[in-house]
């Protein structure tokens, strides 16, 4: 029996050494898990990298599933999504995990985001890291947008048709752009055509590749860690720092814990609660497009919110620039300023440890202002809801536009010599 473990071995070896004269497998595997050295002190936030990963695999294979049955044509989207959710056997199973998974993956974006932001992982070395993260963003909010109209539902048509307006504003190539992207004159056949391939190759594609290299240059320079502080600054003889523990099976192993207390959520939802009170799935998308009948209210999806409620706030014409321009302006401006944020940032420290107060009563405010605006974005525009979204785009901004200044004072505490241990 022994000798025929060893000869097994001895042929997995032979076997992964044939594979390695062609392809640098076991290379790959050392230098991204085996020997890949974080941080000791990682804690929850940490979790939300892989969950990432997680919801992209779920997202790309009930995707898969979805386009055998699916048809994109605008006389028959609909009901074969109705026939998905009514007669393909656990159809309505892979529809609610790849609704939910939408939704699932901006919580976990948001949250990596701002794990992100109170640990100064947008900093340097790690502003390319930042910097892809943050294309990774814009594109999966345009992966998100070309899935919403899918369905063909009445939300989803007047939606579509709402968000394609905005790039009318445009100067001179304005309604150029916008006929390119519907495919047409109005919102038809041609636009539920493109938004799928998009949706289904293009975008897919591109957010695979970007991961792929948010990973890369994640592992170029190291991890950040709770503390901010550089671990190779402290190696021992071999020089691995003293600090660091390998990724593989440390922190496999507790991101397996992360990804089972994600899905007992997920699934949840998924089996309990898939509408989630009409966040994730409108009643309006329940009935089918009707280019004659507009919903009451004509909202985003929740993910998009805020940044919709940045649009309307603003009802003052600049310049003699009509106040629908502003409001496109302010509400890409509002996603640019994440792109600005390893620049914008004057602290002598990373992590919000070691951070001066004015930082963190800053970041209070922003937090607050972003859910509010996410929160006014849902709800009909009225006077007083357009005050709070006026405030609340105020206040977001201003965190961005003032961040060199409220980042450069107060008193900042001392960084420790090596990475401390904090309970979760």
């Amino acid at each position: 029996m022994a000798i025929h473990r060893h000869d097994n071995h001895k042929s997995a070896n032979a076997f992964m050494e044939w594979v390695d004269r062609r392809i640098p497998l076991t290379k790959v595997w050392n230098e991204h898990l085996a020997e890949y050295y974080a941080a000791k002190n990682f804690n929850f936030w940490y979790y939300f990298g892989s969950l990432a990963i997680l919801v992209l695999v779920i997202q790309i294979f009930t995707g898969i599933f979805l386009t055998m049955h699916y048809k994109p044509d605008a006389a028959l989207a609909f009901a074969s999504v109705e026939y998905i959710m009514r007669d393909v056997p656990y159809g309505w199973l892979m529809r609610y995990l790849h609704s939910t998974g939408a939704s699932a993956f901006f919580v976990i974006i948001y949250l990596h985001m701002f794990r992100g932001l109170i640990y100064g992982s947008h900093r340097e070395p790690r502003e390319l890291v930042w910097l892809i993260g943050c294309v990774i963003f814009v594109a999966l909010m345009a992966e998100a947008f070309m899935g919403y109209l899918l369905p063909w539902g009445n939300m989803s048509y007047w939606g579509a048709q709402v968000i394609i307006s905005l790039f009318d504003v445009i100067p001179y190539f304005g309604p150029m752009l916008t006929e390119w992207i519907r495919g047409d004159f109005v919102i038809s056949d041609a636009t539920l055509n493109r938004f799928f391939a998009f949706h289904v190759i293009l975008l897919p594609l591109v957010l695979i590749v970007l991961v792929f290299l948010h990973l890369i240059a994640l592992h170029q320079v190291g991890s950040n860690n709770p503390d901010g502080i550089d671990i190779f600054e402290k190696v021992d003889e071999d020089g691995k720092p003293l600090d660091g523990i390998a990724f593989h099976p440390y922190y496999t192993v507790k991101d397996i814990v992360g990804v089972c207390g994600f899905l007992i959520i997920y699934l949840g939802i998924v089996f309990f609660a898939p509408e989630f009170g009409g966040i994730f799935l409108e009643k309006d998308n329940f009935a089918p497009a009707n280019s004659l009948q507009t919903p009451p209210d004509i909202v985003p999806l929740w993910y998009f919110t805020p940044y919709y409620s940045i649009l309307r706030a603003n009802t003052f014409n600049f310049f003699w620039i009509d106040a629908k321009i502003w409001g496109v302006v302010f509400m890409a401006l509002s996603i640019v300023v994440f792109f600005l944020l390893p620049w914008l940032d004057r602290s002598p420290v990373k992590s919000i440890r070691y951070r001066s107060m004015p930082f963190k009563i800053a970041l209070v405010i922003f937090v607050a202002a972003f859910i509010l605006l996410g929160w006014l974005g849902m709800n009909p525009v009225t006077e007083r809801n357009t005050l709070l979204a006026q405030i609340g785009s105020v206040a977001y901004f201003a965190f961005f536009f003032l961040m060199p200044w409220f980042t450069s004072i107060g008193k900042t505490k001392p960084l420790p010599d090596r990475v401390t241990q904090h309970e979760h």
